[in-house]
């Protein structure tokens, strides 16, 4: 046995992964797939026939669901993709900052203050116009990757 010390370096999270394996030919249209290391919706899957020597090839055309921006990528369809883990959680509003973080309140009654406005002036401006009227909102968060952003609003009401 040696005399040296391993040092072993701790996580603070669980352990748990941020994306699983998944078969290329068995990702459909609508699903989720890891393209360039962002969680995207697949909205069109093209399979290449098998050539002499090769694979079947799968063409998945993804936008990223936190940008908006296309991807493509093009995977042998027996080789495993990494899928992201996409949660979506609903949280009340409570307060807009002038830095244009938002205040919101979760399940266990704490508040989350780490998450901005989002970037889509449409849904910008619905927040901003219906917190201006005091009416009660409840904001869809969308996290994948260790990513967050506001991706829908609903009205419950005035105050």
């Amino acid at each position: 046995m040696s005399d040296e010390e391993h040092q072993f370096e701790s996580k603070a999270d669980a352990g748990a992964s941020k994306t699983y394996p998944q078969q290329a030919g068995t990702i459909r249209k609508g699903g989720h797939v890891v393209i360039k290391n962002r969680a995207c919706k697949v909205v069109e899957v093209s399979t290449s026939k098998t050539g002499k020597h090769g694979h079947a090839k799968c063409h998945f055309v993804a936008i990223d669901i936190f940008n908006g921006k296309k991807l493509e990528d093009i995977v042998p369809s027996s080789h495993n993709c990494d899928v992201p883990h996409v949660s979506r959680t609903d949280y009340q509003l409570i307060d807009i900052s002038e830095d244009g973080f938002v205040s919101l309140l979760t399940d266990n009654g704490n508040t989350k203050d780490d998450l901005k406005l989002p970037t889509d002036d449409a849904l910008l401006t619905q927040i901003k116009d219906g917190f201006a009227e005091g009416k009660d909102l409840v904001v869809s968060v969308m996290s994948a990757m260790g990513e967050e952003q506001i991706c829908a609003l609903k009205d419950i009401g005035p105050k």
